[in-house]
């Protein structure tokens, strides 16, 4: 027990470089997807925790393509703007993006840079999905970035690499709470009788694995990835097989679904409508797979995940990335799920040609396919639309057609 509590303690903290020297160095905090509230306060807790350690320099590392939490950017402003100690932002590595409240937060610091082939801009709103949002910077910083810029027509200056930017930045002023102050990112060292400059200990910082295992759910696309495996496990444990490990994988994944809309500007419409394709594919299956009913719960489907939030044109879901998880929603549901169903209720027998002659019982109304109960399984079953055969209809099997059985209504006579 008490490994188990250490090892969870270690993944709910910060992941720092290993390597601690008791000089003063620099903290590089690493922050990519959406600012929202966590992310928010790790960045703040990061400038708290270098000042406590006696850190000559913090940067920002960022990647971000929106802000999501409008209290704790304002909080992060006001550090950045009056900092502590000297703060620099970079936004890298390219392909690296700072959009909204990201890019105030870069145009806010003292100290700027970019990656050449990363991008900018977007600049309002700055929390994505809310246009009444003011912006955290002068609004003067801000014209010229309303659009996405690319990095070489930003202004800002261009850095490669971060080790880079570091080096650069070794005798630079910096504005700070106590007044300008004049940083040294550099040292002499001697070795083998040989002397050279090198960069001061560099910590580097990320949130912690826990932070990082929900930050999976806050991007549109993965959210709706999310949602919809959550979904289909459900109709999985309903249809195929009890509570079990799937139950605890679909249950994990509705947990960061959750998370995702929770923290993204979510059009509740757009959920509606994905969560109703589920269920129209889910009755599609259960009347043994109507293809009009399939199509449009995968219709409805795609479309309420690329209309799932409203991102602002900063963070708006993608169609191409969105198709992928409802072309998987579809496998599942007319490959997978009978295939499991089969294996799971399925009597031990050799093939579909023994259950020939058995009797059971429609489990939905057919029209002209369904599903019957056989000998204590579940099967696809395929009638004449003359049988009429309906939910407890008993029924003969009197055949088998590739996937389906043929069924007739017990009494209606039949050669078999």
């Amino acid at each position: 027990m008490r490994r188990i509590i250490v090892g969870i303690a270690f993944l709910a903290v910060p992941a720092v470089a290993l390597a601690q020297s008791p000089e003063p160095g620099i903290d590089v905090v690493s922050v990519s997807g959406p600012l929202d509230g966590n992310a928010l306060e790790f960045m703040r807790d990061s400038l708290t925790n270098a000042v406590e350690r006696g850190q000559e320099l913090l940067v920002f590392e960022i990647d971000s393509p929106a802000a999501l939490d409008d209290e704790g950017l304002s909080a992060l402003s006001d550090l950045i703007s009056s900092p502590p100690l000297p703060v620099a932002v970079w936004v890298g590595p390219a392909p690296a993006s700072a959009f909204g409240g990201a890019a105030q937060l870069v145009l806010e610091s003292s100290q700027a840079a970019i990656a050449p082939g990363s991008t900018i801009g977007l600049i309002m709103p700055t929390i994505a999905g809310d246009p009444s949002s003011t912006p955290i910077v002068d609004e003067s910083r801000i014209e010229g970035f309303e659009g996405e810029v690319e990095a070489e027509a930003s202004g800002l200056e261009l850095q490669p690499t971060i080790r880079q930017f570091l080096q650069d930045l070794d005798g630079r002023e910096f504005a700070t709470r106590s007044g300008p102050t004049v940083v040294t990112t550099i040292r002499e060292f001697t070795q083998d009788g040989n002397t050279g400059v090198t960069v001061l200990p560099v910590t580097f910082i990320k949130p912690g694995l826990v932070d990082r295992f929900f930050r999976l759910g806050v991007t549109p696309e993965a959210t709706f990835f999310f949602l919809a495996v959550g979904l289909a496990i459900i109709s999985f444990e309903f249809f195929a097989i009890g509570p079990g490990l799937a139950a605890a994988t679909g249950a994990i994944s509705l947990v960061i679904a959750g998370w995702g809309l929770t923290n993204l500007p979510a059009q509740w419409w757009s959920v509606a409508l994905a969560v109703a394709g589920w269920a129209v594919l889910t009755a599609s299956y259960q009347r043994g797979g109507v293809v009009a009913l399939t199509f449009l719960g995968a219709a409805m489907m795609q479309i309420g995940g690329m209309f799932l939030i409203d991102g602002s044109g900063q963070i708006d879901p993608r169609w191409w990335l969105v198709l992928p998880s409802v072309l998987a929603v579809l496998f599942f549901f007319l490959m997978a799920m009978p295939t499991v169903q089969r294996a799971r209720f399925s009597t031990q027998v050799l093939g579909r040609d023994t259950l020939v002659g058995a009797r059971g019982v429609a489990l939905v109304d057919f029209d002209p396919d369904g599903l019957v109960e056989v000998n204590g399984g579940r099967w696809r079953a395929t009638a004449h639309r003359e049988a009429g055969l309906v939910i407890g209809s008993k029924v003969l099997v009197t055949g088998v057609d590739g996937l389906f059985l043929e069924v007739a209504p017990v009494g209606e006579e039949r050669e078999i």
